[in-house]
């Protein structure tokens, strides 16, 4: 179906070497699309492009560090000039650190703020005006259901994701005049190695996600697969400044 059809579409998927991020690029390299992941971790970036490459991607890695600004621009920059264009960027890199608030130190604070909130902004204007030299694009900015609750352990965690979703926000207003849809997903609670340091922090907490979510089970990356070609596809032209809740329907129980 055209609607949802990314051939000759160059994506770009931070730390797409793993978790969500992986599980969002193999949806895309279904769809057709060419799809770069960009990460510290060179080998395990190996084995994610091998998978990539086997749906069909003839993407690449890129290296980054998501708190370096010139690093970011770098990434954006060799993506656009590799491939000849960049349409779709997917803001996933991210950390937590699971702490009580008097516990955090300011260095951490800005070591998530800055992973996962800063690069959000950073990697957006740097596509900026590739995506407007293509004639638009499509920016998939990654929140979470923290964006919408709290947890004691979670701070700047949070703090960050809900600043996720009014960054999207404002980038889709400034930005629909580009034809350059912005929009976030929340994911609930996800099988990867970030969640896997939760289970192991917060007793029962396997047990409550399970009892709490309707769906009756966590999530896996490809969960996400879908939701990530709609907002990277022709068919969400007209969807921006919104945030999409993928959570088994976590959110709507008690």
């Amino acid at each position: 179906m055209q609607l949802f059809d990314l051939t000759g579409r160059v994506a770009l998927v931070t730390g797409g070497n793993g978790g969500i991020g992986l599980g969002m690029g193999k949806g895309l390299a279904q769809a057709g699309a060419t799809v770069v992941i960009a990460a510290r971790n060179a080998a395990k970036a190996k084995t994610a492009l091998a998978e990539l490459a086997a749906l069909g991607s003839k993407g690449g890695f890129v290296p980054v560090d998501v708190r370096n600004e010139s690093s970011i621009q770098t990434m954006v920059d060799q993506t656009a000039k590799t491939h000849g264009r960049l349409d779709i960027l997917i803001n996933n890199a991210g950390t937590a650190i699971r702490k009580r608030p008097e516990e955090f130190a300011l260095a951490d604070w800005h070591e998530v703020i800055d992973t996962n909130l800063t690069s959000v902004f950073l990697c957006s204007r740097a596509a900026h005006p590739h995506m407007v030299k293509a004639g638009g694009g499509k920016i998939i900015n990654i929140g979470s259901i923290m964006s919408l609750f709290a947890a004691p352990h979670a701070t700047p965690y949070a703090a960050s994701k809900g600043g996720v979703v009014q960054l999207s926000k404002v980038l889709a207003t400034a930005w629909a005049k580009d034809n350059i849809q912005v929009n976030a997903v929340l994911p609930g609670w996800v099988e990867t190695d970030l969640t896997a340091g939760a289970k192991a922090h917060i007793p029962g907490l396997n047990e409550n996600v399970i009892r709490r979510t309707p769906a009756g089970r966590w999530a896996t990356p490809a969960d996400l697969a879908g939701t990530a070609v709609f907002l990277a596809a022709p068919a969400s032209d007209f969807v921006t400044g919104t945030a999409v809740i993928v959570d088994g329907g976590y959110a709507a129980s008690i």
